[in-house]
């Protein structure tokens, strides 16, 4: 009954019939078929629930490989009483409740990442993925042991595609069992992409991601090199060969998949010899690496590995898909607004080297851009806009770089720390809120005011 209304449940004994705790993965057919589940319910009262503990591992007579039994269709874990205990009023009240937690949630990022991490023997494709048309699943294979951040986000991109949508994941280093599956990424030596294998660790290997872009390539950017403008094309719901796709796919491999790329490869972030001023253990790769099992851990055990690669897949997954959806959902649509305010710049000042934002957004990226392909001369140096909170005005120097801290002009020395009527004292422009000690950022009360200080701070 359960299977023929899509819902898996899942009984877990802890003793007395009391405490029995049904966890119960609601997918979207649930809430337009409550009369089914609450029949089937009402039939089961009065019942003991047998234990019944599901497998994480599709074939667990079999030690090597462990397959992670990867489900394709989002789903919302939520623990409820038992009908035993509470019957049909508290069955509908945990109806309620069940509908109440997912209203308005399921559209959220964050909201669908944080439902996935409560079924741990479940990792969804998050994203809007076709079925496999044959039917029967993909199998996608990587390396068991110590895993790293590449793999865990390259098994789980390669999962958001047509072909491998709901792939089963082989994890071994057996070339007899990796010769079998249908990819294989991070292990077998070999890069070919016409046979989906995407090892980055054999001799000779020097494939880089193109567009301007020269870091060596771990299986996560191999892997969005072929893939990645399909994902983006899914989640924009456009076809690949859309301009915005394209724009997309090159700013998500710069603001994300790059950098892991870098890491995995061993690509040092700045061409120094000197040591680093302080150290970073908080970027994705770091924090999946601390995924893997402790040496001081008795258990071993390959399912216990597994386990923490699938946590790896779901943790990298989930924030690349973030940074994916901001990229749709609020950076791209900033675009028009920058380009409006670039094109009306000589309007602002007769210098052209400010610029004046009419809403607030994220713009610098796309002035770097713009500015190239409009090749605009003199580069703007600051841009204004209104801070909404404060209901104040900034005035900001452009970069030199959008990685670099650097200002094409900062704001005057003389300025720099001060606030409110010392500033405006020192500037002799009055509203002055304060300037940063890098000079990288201001404030006044008025526009009036901000344009005043970028006017100034042209010309020292």
């Amino acid at each position: 009954m359960w299977r023929k209304l899509g819902i898996h449940v899942d009984m877990e004994e802890r003793g007395s019939d009391e405490d029995v705790v049904a966890n119960i993965e609601f997918e979207e057919r649930l809430f337009t078929r409550k009369d089914e589940v609450l029949q089937e319910l009402k039939r089961r009262e009065g019942s003991r629930h047998e234990e019944r503990k599901r497998s994480l591992f599709t074939d667990p007579t079999r030690p090597d490989p462990y397959k992670l039994n990867l489900s394709r269709k989002p789903s919302l874990s939520l623990r409820v009483v038992d009908p035993i205990m509470f019957g049909t009023r508290g069955l509908l009240r945990c109806y309620k409740l069940a509908l109440q937690q997912t209203q308005g949630s399921l559209s959220s990022s964050a909201a669908m990442a944080s439902s996935y991490s409560l079924s741990p023997s479940r990792v969804s494709a998050y994203s809007t993925g076709s079925p496999n048309p044959s039917g029967a699943p993909k199998r996608v294979g990587t390396h068991n042991g110590s895993f790293h951040c590449d793999e865990a986000l390259g098994c789980f991109m390669i999962r958001l595609t047509n072909k491998f949508s709901g792939a089963e994941i082989v994890r071994s280093r057996d070339p007899k069992i990796l010769d079998t599956l249908d990819a294989v990424l991070d292990v077998g030596g070999v890069y070919d992409p016409d046979s989906d294998r995407y090892d980055h660790h054999q001799k000779g290997f020097t494939e880089v991601f193109g567009h301007g872009f020269n870091t060596k390539l771990s299986s996560a950017g191999l892997v969005y090199k072929h893939y990645g403008m399909e994902i983006i094309a899914k989640e924009l719901q456009l076809d690949e060969g859309h301009p915005y796709v394209l724009r997309l796919y090159l700013a998500v491999y710069r603001s994300f998949v790059e950098a892991i790329d870098a890491i995995d490869n061993g690509v040092n972030q700045y061409d120094t010899d000197l040591p680093p001023k302080y150290v970073n253990n908080t970027n994705l790769s770091s924090r999946v690496g601390r995924l893997n099992l402790d040496w001081m851990d008795p258990d071993q055990s390959s399912e216990k590995e597994n386990a923490a690669f699938e946590k790896a897949m779901v943790l990298a997954g989930s924030e690349f898909l973030e940074n994916v959806r901001y990229y749709v959902k609020s950076w791209l649509p900033a675009r028009s607004i920058v380009m409006e305010s670039l094109e009306a710049r000589g309007d602002v000042d007769p210098s052209g080297e400010i610029m004046v934002l009419n809403k607030f957004c994220p713009w610098k990226l796309h002035l770097f851009e713009l500015e190239e392909e409009l090749k605009v001369d003199p580069l703007i140096k600051y841009v204004l806009y209104q801070d909404d909170r404060g209901k104040q005005w900034r005035v900001q120097a452009v970069a030199v770089s959008p990685d670099k801290f650097e200002s094409r002009k900062p704001l005057p020395l003389p300025w720099r720390g001060l606030r409110d009527e010392n500033l405006s004292k020192e500037a002799g422009i009055s509203g002055c809120v304060f300037v940063h000690m890098s000079g990288f950022i201001g404030g006044n009360q008025t526009y009036d005011g901000a344009l005043a200080m970028a006017k100034a701070a042209l010309k020292f």
